[in-house]
């Protein structure tokens, strides 16, 4: 079983053999952040962790000195986990736990006029959210199309969201 954070940084070492600050640039610069737990310093750690298990290894080569940017690329034990994972985790419908089911189960304590600011203010965020995210897919527009896929998906449900709040606010 693969965390999330494991299989995200092994998904981008399957797509092609990195480094750590490369894998850094290609989660920040497709957002993933923003779906994954996966911070810069805990890469190096997940890194190890996906070596230690054989999904993973040091590309051969030379390097400049000891401290050089190690490549690292998929086994092929690493694919396989890969596939696996991914696929399941397209598959199976897993229960989330959104902060806010939590605030809403306990909304009948928020005076009314608090609770209105508060959707209003979370309907203004989700706004902001939505145009952060098609301006990212809009200046991405020659991503291979499971990356697409991603930037629709989370499109589709910060609209779905802006919806609904557009129900509780107006």
């Amino acid at each position: 079983m693969l965390t999330d954070a494991e299989l995200t940084v092994l998904g981008l070492v399957v797509e092609r053999p990195r480094h750590g600050y490369e894998l850094d640039e290609v989660v920040s610069q497709r957002g993933m952040r923003d779906w994954t737990a996966l911070g810069f310093s805990s890469i190096y750690y997940v890194l190890g962790k996906l070596r230690d298990r054989g999904l993973i290894t040091e590309v051969a080569g030379d390097r400049a000195h000891a401290k050089a940017k190690k490549t690292y690329t998929a086994t092929d034990a690493g694919r396989k986990a890969c596939a696996a994972a991914a696929e399941a985790a397209i598959a199976e419908l897993r229960p989330v736990h959104p902060p806010v089911l939590v605030g809403l189960a306990n909304s009948p304590v928020v005076p009314p006029d608090r609770l209105a600011a508060a959707l209003t203010r979370r309907a203004e965020a989700v706004e902001e959210r939505l145009a952060e995210v098609r301006r990212a897919a809009a200046a991405q527009p020659d991503v291979p199309p499971f990356v697409r896929a991603i930037f629709d998906y989370s499109i589709t449900q910060l609209e779905a969201e802006a919806q609904w709040l557009a129900g509780r606010t107006s």
